[in-house]
Parts: structure tokens; C-alpha cells; sequence
């Protein structure tokens, strides 16, 4: 870090710690000139409290930054929200602007990483091998109930074609199969690579797998529902790598009751703040939604996982302490798609 941050306060108050945040951290600390306070809470209205001397927090997914946390985080004398991940739904950014605390975030890590995921969620579900593990370690090596099916010549629709669902549009034509895409912004690379895009209710009809990459705003939350579903063809396969509340839950038990979901593989839940990232092996889970899903046998649940490679969080640390030097340096930040307030 340039010597004109030291008279500054680069101390950062880092919520939501996992073994893991402070591995990749501390690793790139030193570059920086950086201190970090490592924080297991979570962030919300209790635990704003613990920040000390800090003018900088950072934060990731389920951290909870809405307008009343905010106001206590102004009071704490905070001047910048890192978030070490690229949604920022969970932030109430017109609270922050209004309270001049600066916002960022990492708008790109590994694209890749989020696109393999959901390749691997798909290739499970269809054909079972987290069954056969299971199966085979017992020594039963029948192949009844492990039937799949192949993935050539089917149409896979995509909603949001940005940086993840691009990648995972060239993943999928590696398959052979038919792709239908959805958003607001038409890639022309991917056109030309033989991808159709189209409305939003021709992929529901026609996709036998529909894979979610697109932001949570007020046009996509519950995407997923009962009329929706109510389009798309019986036995559809549904696949959520993006954000939980893309789906509404109680609307996909049902449909999965009817086989009308005939295969769900979701990374992200809409109340997952309450259990993701955390051992709760040996607790009583309250949440009767999440263990509903997960007494379908057509359901596969990852714990927001999707993230979760080596070259991902060594790009999210570097990012985000880059992030948070620009603005200790010059109050901004040269990629624009970084700086959200």
C-alpha cells in the first residue's frame, strides 16, 4: 500500500469469519498494510457493537446491512462496506449514500467456479453418483433407481447471461445440447456461438433444464412460482447457483410433490442466512421448508458452495483489499462495476 494511507485509519472490522476468509486474507495482508480484526458474528444491529476503533468493515452474503444497521455503522464512525462477494442484496445502499459510508464489492471472481457448480449439480442429479457412492460403499451394486438421462440433444434454458452464465453457456454447448437464453442484455458472442435468446416464458415451456444466473432486484425475486412452473414442462430440472429468493420455496415443494419438478439443485436458499456456514449437525433445524426440500430424493442442496475454489477466494481477497486501498487512496475505485455507493 502507498506510504499516504498511514496516517490514514486502515483498520477493518471483518464479519462472518471462516477458517478459510482468514487463510486467503492474511495471506495478502502484508501487501496492503492493512489490519484486520477477524469476527466469527455475523453482522447485524447486536453486533455492530464490537467494531472498536475500525472506519472500514467487511462483509459477505449473509451479513445483515439494512437501513438501521447502517445508521449505527455511521454512528461507529464507518466510512467503507467492503463486500467480499458480488451480490448486494442484502445492502441498503440508498442508507449508505445517505450516511456517506462508501460501498463496494467484488464484482467478478471466478466465473468459472459458480458455472462448474451447477454443471456438477446437474450431472448429479441425472445420473445419481452421489447415490452410487453411497450405494457401492455398502457393497450393493445394483444399478435399479440410478437411471439418467443423456444430456445431448436437450434444451437447457439460462436465465442472466453475464459473467457466470456465459461461462456456463460454453459448458453446456461442450454437451451438445439446444440453449435457450434469457436477459436484459443480448451477448452477441454467445449468438454467434449458437445460442437463441428469447423470452423469458418460451424458456420456461421449452427447457427440460432451466440453471438461474441472474441478479436478486425486485423484477427476478420469486422468479420461480407457482405460475411459472406452471409453464415449463413435466419433470423440468431447476438448478439455482445465483440467489435463494430467486425461488419461491413453497411453491417448488409443491411442484416437486407433483413430479411437475422432476430434479431441483439449489446452492443458495432464501433463508439460508440462518443456517448456511455454520455446523448445525448436532442441533434441531426449525426451518420446516429447508428440511422439506431435503426429504425429496430429487433434491440436491449445496451450501452456497458454489464459490468455493482456490483461485475464487484468492481473487476475492486481492480484490477486495484492492477495493478498500483505492478508496483509502483516492475515494474511488477504476472499475466502475466495483464501486456501488
Amino acid at each position: 500500500m502507498n506510504s499516504t494511507t498511514e496516517t490514514q485509519n486502515n483498520k477493518i472490522a471483518f464479519f462472518s469469519t471462516q477458517s478459510y476468509d482468514k487463510t486467503f486474507f492474511e495471506k495478502y495482508i502484508p501487501d496492503f498494510n492493512i489490519d484486520i480484526t477477524f469476527l466469527e458474528s455475523q453482522l447485524n444491529s447486536k453486533t455492530v457493537n464490537l467494531i472498536k476503533d475500525e472506519t472500514i468493515v467487511c462483509v459477505f452474503v449473509n451479513d445483515i446491512v439494512n437501513a438501521a444497521v447502517i445508521e449505527l455503522l455511521a454512528k461507529k464512525n464507518i466510512k467503507i462496506i467492503a463486500l467480499r462477494c458480488a451480490g448486494f442484496n442484502n445492502v441498503d445502499l440508498e442508507a449508505a449514500k445517505k450516511n456517506n459510508i462508501k460501498v463496494c464489492r467484488v464484482p467478478a471472481y471466478s466465473p468459472h467456479a459458480v458455472a462448474e457448480h451447477a454443471m456438477a449439480m446437474i450431472l448429479t442429479l441425472d445420473r445419481k453418483t452421489h447415490k452410487a457412492y453411497n450405494r457401492v460403499r455398502e457393497q450393493n451394486f445394483s444399478l435399479n433407481g440410478l437411471l439418467g438421462f443423456d444430456l445431448y440433444g436437450k434444451t437447457v434454458g439460462i436465465i442472466g447471461t453475464g459473467n457466470i452464465g456465459k461461462v456456463f453457456a460454453k459448458i453446456v454447448k461442450g454437451f451438445g445440447c439446444k440453449i435457450l437464453a434469457f436477459d436484459v442484455i443480448i451477448d452477441s458472442e454467445l449468438e454467434n456461438e449458437g445460442v437463441v435468446y428469447t423470452d423469458l416464458d418460451t424458456i420456461f415451456k421449452q427447457a427440460d433444464i432451466i440453471s438461474l444466473h441472474c441478479p436478486l432486484n425486485t423484477n427476478t425475486k420469486h422468479l420461480i412460482n407457482k405460475e411459472t412452473l406452471a409453464l415449463m414442462k413435466d419433470s423440468v430440472m431447476i438448478i439455482n447457483t445465483s440467489r435463494g429468493a430467486l425461488i419461491n420455496t413453497s411453491d417448488v415443494i409443491e411442484a416437486l410433490k407433483t413430479i411437475k419438478v422432476g430434479y431441483l439443485g439449489i446452492d443458495v436458499y432464501e433463508q439460508e442466512e440462518k443456517l448456511f456456514f455454520k455446523d448445525h449437525s448436532g442441533d434441531i433445524i426449525q426451518d420446516d421448508e429447508i428440511q422439506r426440500l431435503m426429504s425429496f430424493p430429487n433434491v440436491l442442496v449445496t451450501a452456497h458452495q458454489a464459490f468455493f475454489t482456490n483461485e475464487a477466494l484468492t481473487q476475492i481477497a486481492l480484490t477486495t483489499l484492492g477495493n478498500i486501498e483505492s478508496l483509502l487512496l483516492k475515494d474511488s475505485i477504476d472499475n466502475k462495476l466495483a464501486l456501488l455507493a
